[in-house]
């Protein structure tokens, strides 16, 4: 049941600006520590980037292509400018998230008030984002001069709560980035950053080893995360053209103020 649970939580909540991270970590705590939840992160992690990489097939074959033609020497095209933009941005998240992962800092930050104060902090910026700035861009406009911005956001999601595809959202619309886009930014940019992250998990389970038995378990949770995020992702996307930011900054606020009051 938990399992089950734990996968479907994974992939509604791991595109949504609601923070997947924060959901997992109450996850745990509300339930303990299941048996081979490293393992089982891992699979639910690689279930709902694939339902990314399935939706967003267009433009991730612009990526590709776009990385042939940086080492084919043909730099000046839109693909190129994509697949480096898409390099670039990455490079803030993956160097501080080491850098947290050594220290062990990422461990002290996995608590509820950690957890419901940014739930709060950062919804609010959202709205605010959405509400104060106009629409302007589309993803064809994504520049270079956008990336230091939202790489530097992005890294800061790794304190739980904050939400990966929040914040670099809310940087998107404060970039005049209209909302359709901003999301399939933040979706793109969540491929390179979920991969790293699931190869993370992926060595430390192999160095502690999984019993032949677990692996229908694994297997099962990759597919319901698969179809949880692919689902989650096709509604978000069709919603955005109608609704705004404003639910998901709403629970956001409720679910914080809970963690809070409990907590304190």
């Amino acid at each position: 049941m938990i399992l089950c649970l734990l996968a479907i939580v994974q992939g509604i909540t791991e595109f949504l600006p609601i923070s997947s991270s924060a959901h997992l970590i109450l996850l745990h705590e509300i339930s303990g520590q299941t048996p081979n939840a490293l393992a089982l992160d891992v699979a639910v992690h690689m279930g709902s980037i694939v339902a990314v990489l399935i939706y967003l097939r267009t433009e991730v074959m612009q990526v590709l292509r776009g990385c042939l033609q940086w080492l084919s020497g043909n730099r000046d095209t839109t693909d190129a400018r994509l697949a480096l933009c898409l390099v670039l941005v990455t490079i803030p998240t993956l160097i501080i998230g080491a850098i947290l992962a050594v220290t062990g800092l990422v461990d002290q930050l996995r608590n509820p008030t950690v957890i419901g104060v940014t739930m709060i902090v950062f919804g609010i910026w959202l709205w605010w984002a959405h509400k104060t700035s106009p629409e302007e861009r589309g993803m064809d406009d994504w520049r270079l001069s956008d990336v230091a911005k939202m790489g530097l956001w992005q890294a800061v999601a790794l304190i739980p709560g904050t939400s990966r595809s929040g914040i670099t959202m809310t940087t998107a619309r404060l970039l005049r980035f209209k909302r359709h886009a901003a999301a399939k930014i933040s979706m793109l940019m969540s491929i390179p950053v979920t991969l790293s992250t699931g190869g993370y998990l992926g060595i430390k389970v192999a160095k502690d080893g999984m019993p032949d038995g677990l692996w229908a378990d694994v297997g099962l949770a990759a597919l319901l995360s698969f179809i949880a995020a692919y689902i989650s992702l096709v509604l978000m996307m069709k919603f955005l053209h109608r609704v705004s930011f404003t639910p998901y900054v709403i629970y956001r606020i409720i679910l914080g103020v809970i963690l809070l009051v409990v907590t304190i």
